[in-house]
């Protein structure tokens, strides 16, 4: 088998954070290389001639995931131009949905990642990258008054309790009680 050119070595290589970024937010970052090369359609030994280690690709499949997000979110703010509330709420409302709570591949990297990244799992750029982009995403929900700090630990809270009770009728009211508090529009500012 020839060697692949370069052009084909960066899209093997997006193809992998992309499938980890999937699957350790799916599966947590103990997936086995193994399974993620696979996942991939790539064979277990390319795996070291794209990244120095598992926990660097930790990163760049963190970095990924939050890169994801940040996009959800602004095509958010496209649809509500001029009403940054509206567009938090309309976010909000997808985030503390079921198919949110039964999507954790694409879901919140926050969710998906944290207990990982507070584990040590990943390298210190693993950490940076989750924390300074926690503090984006937090930035991101502010209103008039807070620094969006609750209301992201509010929605990831409720998400990750709504998957813990997924298939049980308190799993579907965690979800509707977060979203009624963090939606209440008697609260918030209007734009």
């Amino acid at each position: 088998m020839g060697r692949v050119s370069q052009a084909q070595a960066r899209q093997n290589r997006e193809r992998v954070v992309d499938q980890a970024s999937r699957l350790f937010r799916e599966q947590g970052t103990e997936v086995s290389v193994a399974d993620l090369m696979k996942a991939a359609g790539l064979t277990h030994g390319g795996f070291y001639k794209q990244f120095a280690s598992k926990e660097a690709l930790i990163g760049e499949a963190t970095a990924h995931a939050f890169d994801e997000h940040a996009r959800l979110r602004a095509t958010a703010l496209e649809r509500h131009p001029g009403n940054r509330a509206a567009a938090q709420r309309a976010f909000i409302d997808a985030y503390l949905s079921t198919e949110h709570r039964d999507s954790a591949a694409e879901g919140c990297p926050v969710a998906g990642l944290g207990v990982d990244i507070a584990r040590g799992h990943g390298d210190a750029e693993a950490r940076r990258i989750f924390t300074e982009q926690l503090g984006d995403t937090a930035a991101w929900f502010a209103a008039e008054g807070e620094d969006g700090i609750a209301r992201l630990c509010t929605m990831v809270g409720a998400l990750v309790l709504a998957r813990a009770t997924k298939g049980h009728a308190l799993s579907e009211d965690i979800l509707a009680a977060a979203r009624a508090v963090l939606t209440d529009t008697s609260n918030q500012p209007a734009s």
